[in-house]
């Protein structure tokens, strides 16, 4: 029996010394997310401490104007849970802005890389590694990934790939399988195509430039969805037992609908503002 046992566990040794060397990319790559997943940079940690302190005070806030207009906790805890979502909108609206002044700089950035790949003669992973050195701080890390990729690889499609991964952008995707198609089948028109593709974005970003400035004026009246009614329940207060009649029953049922109402209307305006996004054409 021993020496079975011995037999078999100098079998798993063997086992385990043999595999460790073969580690596929996929795994390695696996266990960096792993890694990141356990060990957030603490800037994201301060974020989202940031965020959940503005939660609850807005919370508070929000509690604290519907418990003084309407005297009771129902309207108070409905007000207060609306409050503590804004910080969260807030968060997700700067971002989105973030990454749209960042994609901004795609055309520039499918210029140097006609550039480069044509008049200056480099290939295009050298090509590719250069413009995300200068990329914005938003798209910075998708190309640090394609640059490991590349690093540990040396295949280009492999590199793309992490660049759509991480990028998730129509444009990225684009201008990817530009740059592979070229790669792989050769490509003396790649420099004409590039041109193309630049000129595209720009009259997109014009058009959605465009779009954002004539929202400015529905985005200011948009405010008023929210101080309209609180002015009018405020100026309830003072016309007659205003105050008393909120804190009937049917008094608290006509402000839980229409704290309802309000907050529909607000997240109605807030969807027709946004603006359409393109559909990604080759999703990895």
């Amino acid at each position: 029996m021993i020496p079975m046992i011995a037999a078999m566990t100098a079998a798993c040794g063997t086992a385990l010394v043999v595999t460790a060397g073969r580690g596929t990319l996929e795994t390695q790559v696996l266990n960096d997310h792993i890694v990141k997943l356990l060990r957030p940079s603490s800037d994201a940690f301060e974020n989202v401490r940031q965020i959940a302190v503005a939660c609850l005070l807005s919370f508070i806030g929000g509690a604290g104007i519907c418990f003084t207009l309407f005297g009771t906790f129902p309207p108070a805890l409905f007000g207060g849970s609306f409050a503590a979502s804004l910080p969260l909108a807030v968060s997700r609206q700067r971002r989105r802005d973030r990454l749209w002044v960042a994609r901004e700089a795609w055309p520039r950035m499918i210029d140097e890389l006609r550039v480069l790949t044509s008049s200056a003669g480099r290939s295009i992973p050298q090509s590719i590694l250069e413009i995300g050195s200068s990329a914005p701080a938003e798209l910075r890390p998708a190309f640090l990934e394609g640059r490991r990729e590349w690093l540990l690889t040396s295949d280009l499609d492999r590199m793309l790939g992490a660049l759509r991964r991480q990028l998730a952008d129509p444009t990225c995707d684009a201008v990817c399988e530009t740059l592979l198609v070229a790669a792989e089948l050769g490509g003396s028109d790649l420099d004409q195509r590039l041109t193309v593709l630049a000129e595209d974005r720009r009259v997109d970003s014009r058009n959605r430039r465009e779009a954002r400035a004539r929202q400015a004026g529905v985005r200011f009246a948009r405010r008023f969805v929210l101080l309209v009614p609180l002015g009018m329940a405020a100026a309830g207060l003072t016309v007659g037992p205003g105050g008393a009649a909120y804190r009937t029953p049917l008094g608290q049922l006509a402000v839980l609908v229409a704290l309802a109402v309000t907050i529909a209307c607000w997240c109605w305006a807030g969807a027709m503002l946004r603006l359409p996004t393109e559909e990604r054409v080759f999703p990895s």
